[in-house]
């Protein structure tokens, strides 16, 4: 076994892997930017590195530091954690080559799953079904017609080294088959340096439905059960459950097909077979070459340390088990707690944390490095932690999910804690109806433009529940959580101050005749040139900011007089992007 391995993330997830590494008594070695010197995964590490600046190119992302940091520490092997370099097979090959361990799937297996069109060539192969749709790229806009007549519509074109919603778009008729093929090809092109495309038939409101797999260097695979992911927005998981209430017939299938498709690439890692699920059908997806950010539902309902097992089988240890030794037990909910605003389309929400409280009690548990005064960096993604229940049922579960939320304390910048909170009292949620159309869908109804007001109305939040209002009647004391209420209602019982607050926030992407970023991020598109016509509403940039794709609208109708930014240049918040004539 390893003395000493070194974490190449940063965060929850290095802070979790750390966690497993003490259990078994090997020391770690953290590596930081700049923006996390003060990151709590700094100061739980044995020994921390400075990487470089803030930008991930300059740090997380930068191989030759990594190795680096790996020959002076003197650690052994390499744990990539999830995102990042987690998937990236040059990476694991560079850190093979230079006489360490990686801690994670051999590269060849990386590079087959890495590739959405080599999987899903592999998997039929295996006999493992993919959602309807070619296994050959799409060149032009006529292959794509030809795709929808051969597949049906409404068709999904997708980039085949995508992810993440990225270099997906979806055309419902044959009128938008040329403008969807032309995004996602200079989507694919913009992420991922790769403007392959394919084309499948998109399934409406499916369960997004995963199989978390275990595979050894010794042939043996098992599989950890499933979770069910489709509480999403931005095809970006919130909410995911184990295990997922799908058919009997469906779950042996599904299970007996991921550990085929595991055998056929001889992996040998943790790792994870994404399916669509629609009725009694399943179909293969895609396969995470990593641990995952949900794989503590697997954990709870298993008993199973899975980066416990990970560490192990990277050292060449066999499982020492096999699938009837895994017993599932009870049921297991993960809500991501993320510094987004549900009402302004999860728009991302840097910051500083003003007061944090985590919930705990039997049945609860919290993966995370926040802390009263941590500053969520536009730098990365948007996470602040992962509260994680299990209960011996369901509905068990889910309110003691409920219940955690209640606890949770977080202020100074809104989070997805009350639309995790609402979800756990939305009926379809509670039968467990819902697919991977419903979130976005929840959201728009019952939050989009109702906290403009309400939150400013309400100088105590207790920061992660929606705000609330404290009041005395007859000596006692009510505190009235404030949620759902329609924009019209909420601006309507707004003091004046309230409706100020409310109509500054409301402008943050317009100053005059200018369309602004409201955050720091990356311009990914500008949908605009000096002399074209504008209508109100029309998108005029796309900013990518901490892994979010947000879409910058004109505040008013006219004519483009000039633009201030170019795709791929970073803006900062309020910087001018377009000025309207």
């Amino acid at each position: 076994m390893f003395s000493k391995i070194l974490i190449a993330n940063r965060g929850e997830i290095a802070i979790r892997v750390m966690r497993t590494a003490r259990e078994m008594g090997i020391a770690t070695v953290a590596v930081y930017s700049e923006a996390d010197r003060d990151g709590l995964h700094v100061k739980m590490a044995d020994e921390a590195y400075l990487l470089g600046p803030a930008a991930p190119s300059q740090s997380y992302l930068n191989v030759e530091k990594l190795l680096d940091v790996a020959r002076r520490s003197g650690a052994q092997a390499i744990h990539p954690g999830y995102g990042f370099l987690a998937e990236n097979a040059a990476f694991a090959r560079a850190v093979i080559e230079a006489g360490l361990v990686w801690i994670g799937p051999h590269p060849d297996a990386i590079d087959a799953m890495g590739d959405k069109l080599r999987a899903r060539q592999a998997m039929k192969v295996a006999n493992v079904p993919f959602v309807p749709g070619g296994t050959e790229a799409i060149d032009d806009v006529a292959g794509a017609h030809a795709a929808a007549d051969t597949y049906g519509l409404p068709l999904a074109l997708k980039a085949s080294g995508g992810g993440g919603g990225k270099g997906l778009k979806v055309a419902r008729t044959h009128d938008e088959i040329e403008s969807a093929f032309a995004t996602a090809k200079r989507e694919a092109e913009a992420y991922f340096k790769n403007g392959t495309i394919y084309a499948e038939r998109y399934l409406d409101n499916p369960k997004h439905v995963e199989l978390q797999v275990l595979a050894d260097k010794h042939g043996n695979v098992v599989h950890v059960g499933e979770r069910d992911c489709s509480l999403q927005r931005r095809h970006q998981k919130l909410w995911e459950e184990a295990p997922a209430q799908i058919s009997d017939r469906v779950r042996h299938a599904m299970r007996a097909a991921g550990v085929r498709a595991a055998q056929a690439i001889g992996y040998d890692s943790v790792g994870t077979i994404e399916c669509l699920v629609s009725g009694d059908e399943f179909f293969f997806l895609e396969m995470n070459t990593r641990i995952q950010v949900e794989h503590t539902v697997s954990e709870m309902i298993s008993g199973l340390d899975l980066v416990r097992e990970q560490i192990r089988v990277a050292a060449g240890e066999p499982l020492g088990y096999g699938q009837e030794q895994i017993e599932f037990r009870g049921v297991a909910i993960e809500g991501r707690v993320n510094a987004e605003d549900p009402a302004a389309n999860f728009r991302p929400a840097p910051g500083t944390i003003a007061a944090y409280r985590e919930p705990s009690g039997l049945g609860v548990r919290i993966d995370s490095a926040a802390y009263p005064g941590y500053t969520i960096s536009p730098d990365y993604d948007s996470m602040i932690a992962k509260l994680i229940v299990w209960a011996p049922t369901r509905d068990q579960a889910i309110a003691r999910l409920a219940r955690a939320i209640d606890e949770y304390e977080i202020a100074g910048v809104p989070t997805t804690l009350p639309l995790l909170r609402a979800l756990c009292d939305e009926g379809h949620v509670r039968d467990a109806r819902y697919g991977t159309a419903t979130l976005e869908a929840f959201a728009a109804r019952h939050f989009a433009g109702a906290s403009d007001a309400a939150t400013a109305e309400a100088p105590e939040t207790n920061g992660a529940h929606a705000p609330t209002l404290r009041v005395e009647v007859n000596d006692r004391l009510y505190r009235v959580r404030l949620l759902d209420l329609p924009a019209a209602t909420a601006s309507a019982s707004a003091s004046g101050s309230a409706r100020r607050a409310a109509a500054k926030k409301r402008s943050a992407a317009a100053h005059g005749n200018d369309v602004v970023s409201p955050m720091h991020g990356v311009v990914v598109e500008l949908k605009c040139a000096v002399g074209d016509a504008i209508e109100e509403q029309q998108v005029v940039a796309v900013v990518e900011a901490m892994k979010m794709m947000n879409e910058i609208r004109a505040h008013k109708a006219g004519t483009i007089a000039a633009t201030h930014a170019n795709v791929g240049d970073t803006v900062e918040a309020n910087a001018p992007l377009a000025t309207i004539a």
